[in-house]
């Protein structure tokens, strides 16, 4: 049995419009087909509309209609939903949710990606009252190990695979603080696993320090580090939950989630 759902649904303008919206979530909400009883119920429509209204979305491949007269979402929505999904960009999600966290911290904030051994940073938040000059420019790159971002990619990666970028860049510094040591890092990726964000701490360049949180795909998928930038004596670990927060956003626009994420894994 379908329980009415209990979302408040804005106010529609064309009755059968909201109708048809109605009877898309109610299906929506069975894993398995659906009867016309059923929805109806669901819906608080009279059978018979409800039956006109599905007769009209079988029509349009919107809802599928099976041998024993039960009802189920149509391939013409998935159609639409690739489309959509495709159409999604992490830049477009992002900018706003990081202009906030600007206001917010009044620190540099970054969107970056990884390429091969580096990260590439696709867009910023910032201005001149954050008192730090910008370390990267926008389609700037760094080292994966010495980047809050780019330990979050790591961190996502096996054992094996992170022992073959550590012989292939041989972990090269660019401060007294780069991690350098194969060991000292995989113990620190260890951590970002554990505490769901890394840092970096001076390692990329002196008097900066960084923090990141990864923003996921709908399958799950890292594809994306959003980081705050700030001087090294100003940043603050209070910034961090908001920083997971804003993170979290983006990765829900992108149709993240957690759940069918652990259960893909």
């Amino acid at each position: 049995m379908i329980a009415p759902s209990a979302a408040p649904v804005p106010q529609i303008a064309i009755q059968v419009l909201e109708r048809t919206m109605h009877l898309l979530d109610a299906l929506a909400q069975h894993p398995d087909p659906v009867s016309l009883k059923e929805l109806a119920q669901a819906t608080r429509l009279h059978p018979s509309t409800a039956h006109r209204i599905l007769n009209d979305l079988v029509a349009g491949r919107y809802v599928d209609r099976v041998d024993s007269g039960m009802y189920s979402l149509g391939m013409r929505l998935l159609e639409l939903g690739h489309l959509v999904k495709g159409r999604l960009n992490v830049r477009d999600a992002a900018i706003t949710p990081m202009r906030m966290l600007h206001r917010l911290t009044g620190q540099t904030v970054n969107l970056s990606v990884r390429q091969g051994d580096e990260i590439v940073y696709i867009d910023r938040a910032y201005s001149e009252r954050s008192g730090m000059q910008v370390v990267r420019a926008i389609g700037g790159r760094a080292p994966l190990h010495l980047t809050s971002t780019g330990k979050l990619f790591l961190s996502a990666d096996d054992a094996r695979l992170i022992r073959a970028y550590a012989l292939r860049t041989g972990l090269q510094g660019h401060t007294a603080n780069s991690l350098t040591d194969l060991a000292k890092l995989e113990r620190e990726l260890e951590q970002v696993r554990a505490k769901g964000y890394a840092r970096d701490n001076e390692e990329l360049e002196m008097g900066v320090r960084c923090i990141a949180a990864g923003v996921h795909d709908d399958t799950g998928k890292l594809i994306a580090g959003l980081s705050i930038s700030a001087p090294a004596d100003r940043m603050q670990d209070g910034w961090i939950d908001a920083l997971v927060d804003t993170a979290g956003q983006i990765s829900d626009a992108l149709g993240y989630e957690p759940s069918h994420a652990m259960s893909a894994a």
